[in-house]
């Protein structure tokens, strides 16, 4: 794999993880609203299936039948990676109930570490050292840049879990973006796994859901929601994880993190202290050193 298709992975990795770092905070401002997770989640992928959809069909009417047609086997693969997605939306949501956003997105983040040790699973190899000193540099930086050692905060088991099955089942979408079907289109790739996803979602909703369904959720905050969630993340994810990789795809995807912290100062107007901003200098810091080539060149 050439060094361009690599930087290109990170790019398209990088506007991912920027979307989905918003995430959070409109949730939670959807919350303060009234409306529930069930009612989040479900105007969520609704909204993103339709949105796949349109652009499927602009992508078919453009190329015709040089569009490579996902087989039946292909569909099923990515519906069933598609249920981690549709997971990683419940579980994330629900913590941010019990617990601080700051602290799930901590949880959350957890992803670079289990990236990296998934990677060493499956391709059966050790990190290079530059991955191993990112992965650190990265989690020191997170707890840092979400103030963590001077926040007073109440640990609720209930969200501590719940966070960390976030972490590991966004790990597994990664893991799948990156080895499911890549010949398929990511347009494609993505449709099938929200419509996978949609069915944790649809069958959390039925079980959670205890008061009639407000719809205007979908009017509020379903394609902000949607586009930011299910299809520019995904999308984008699914494109560029064949091209760097789970261990450096779930690096680069720690961008999430000052994102997050970035929409909470000026769309929540929480304070961000010094200490905050050098954690997220830190994994900046980190994302540069996994990225250059420090052999030397004869």
């Amino acid at each position: 794999m050439t060094n361009s298709s690599k930087l290109k992975g990170v790019f398209l990795i990088g506007l991912g993880a920027t979307s989905y770092g918003m995430l959070a905070t409109f949730v939670k401002m959807a919350y303060a609203e009234g409306f529930t997770t069930p009612e989040v989640t479900i105007a969520q992928f609704v909204y993103g299936i339709l949105g796949m959809l349109i652009i499927n069909i602009f992508q078919k009417v453009k190329k015709g039948n040089d569009v490579v047609k996902a087989s039946k086997k292909n569909v099923f693969q990515l519906m069933l990676a598609g249920t981690a997605l549709g997971m990683t939306s419940v579980f994330y949501y629900l913590a941010i109930k019990y617990i601080p956003v700051s602290i799930a997105i901590i949880l959350l983040m957890q992803t670079v570490w289990m990236g990296v040790l998934f990677e060493m699973i499956l391709e059966k190899k050790i990190p290079s050292t530059q991955k191993i000193i990112s992965v650190i540099i990265v989690l020191i930086g997170t707890v840092l840049a979400t103030n963590l050692i001077k926040s007073k905060i109440d640990f609720d088991w209930h969200g501590i879990v719940l966070g960390l099955l976030s972490a590991a089942s966004f790990t597994t979408t990664m893991l799948t973006a990156n080895r499911v079907a890549t010949h398929v289109s990511s347009a494609q790739r993505t449709l099938f796994m929200l419509l996978g996803g949609a069915i944790i979602v649809f069958g959390f909703a039925l079980a959670a859901q205890t008061t009639a369904f407000n719809f205007e959720i979908f009017m509020k905050w379903g394609i902000v929601l949607s586009l930011f969630g299910t299809v520019i993340p995904p999308l984008l994810f699914n494109a560029g994880f064949p091209l760097t990789g789970i261990g450096l795809g779930s690096i680069v995807s720690a961008l999430e993190l000052p994102v997050s912290v970035l929409m909470a100062y000026f769309l929540l107007n929480e304070k961000v202290n010094m200490i905050q901003w050098f954690g997220i200098v830190l994994i900046i810091l980190a994302i540069i050193i996994m990225n250059v080539n420090f052999k030397k060149t004869t």
